[in-house]
C-alpha cells in the first residue's frame, strides 16, 4: 500500500476483512471494528440528526446494538458497500425494535419519531412515527426494493446520496430522483392511513 493509500482506509482492506471474515477468520472482526467504528458511530448519529433531540436512546448504544447484530452467526458481508448497507438496515431494526418495546409497554414518546424532510430543523408535521414508516417502507419494498434501500440509507443511515450513490453503484441524480419519488409514495400513504 502506498502512503496515500494509508491517509485514508481503502476500501480494498475493508473488502479484505470481510471476505476474511465470511471464510470464518475470527480476527478479522478484531481488525475491521476498531477500522470501522468511527464511521459506523458517524452514521448512527446522522440517524439521530432526523430524530427528535429527547429520544431516549443515544447513538452508541445503537451502534454497539447494530454491531453486536451484524457481527451475529451467519454475517457474512460481499464487500464495504454491503457492509454499511447491512449497518445502515441493522439501525433501523435497533430503532423499530425500541419503538416496539415502548409501544408494547404502553409508553408511547414523541422521540419515536423520524422525519423524511431534508431539514436541520423540521416541523413537528414533519414528524412520522417510527413504526408508521417502518410499515410504509415495507410496503415500498414489494414496489421497488431500490427505492425503499435509498430511503432506509439516507433516513435510518444518515448516509448523503453520493455515499448511497456509490453504495447502490447507481449515479447521484438517480439517488436523487428516486428519493423524491419515494418521498412522495410514502407521503401520500402516509397521509391516508386509517
Amino acid at each position: 500500500m502506498g502512503d496515500d493509500e494509508n491517509s485514508q482506509l481503502p476500501t480494498t482492506e475493508i473488502t479484505e476483512l470481510l471476505v476474511r471474515w465470511r471464510k470464518g477468520d475470527k480476527s478479522a472482526i478484531d481488525e475491521l471494528l476498531p477500522q470501522v467504528y468511527d464511521e459506523l458511530h458517524q452514521v448512527a448519529a446522522n440517524a439521530f440528526e432526523r430524530e427528535r433531540r429527547d429520544h431516549t436512546l443515544q447513538p452508541t448504544a445503537v451502534l454497539h446494538e447494530a454491531f453486536m447484530r451484524l457481527a451475529g452467526p451467519g454475517a457474512s458481508f460481499e464487500n464495504r458497500a454491503h457492509f454499511f448497507g447491512a449497518a445502515a438496515h441493522a439501525i433501523r431494526r435497533v430503532l423499530v425494535d425500541h419503538a416496539r418495546r415502548k409501544q408494547a409497554a404502553k409508553r408511547p414518546s414523541a422521540s419515536d419519531r423520524i422525519t423524511l424532510v431534508d431539514s436541520p430543523t423540521p416541523d413537528a408535521q414533519d414528524q412520522v412515527e417510527i413504526l408508521t414508516l417502518h410499515q410504509a417502507l415495507e410496503r415500498l419494498e414489494h414496489i421497488d426494493a431500490r427505492k425503499a434501500k435509498i430511503v432506509e440509507l439516507q433516513t435510518f443511515g444518515g448516509l448523503t446520496q453520493e455515499e448511497i450513490a456509490s453504495f447502490l453503484g447507481i449515479s447521484r441524480p438517480t439517488v436523487n430522483r428516486e428519493w423524491r419519488l419515494a418521498r412522495l409514495l410514502l407521503g401520500r400513504w402516509l397521509e391516508n392511513r386509517d
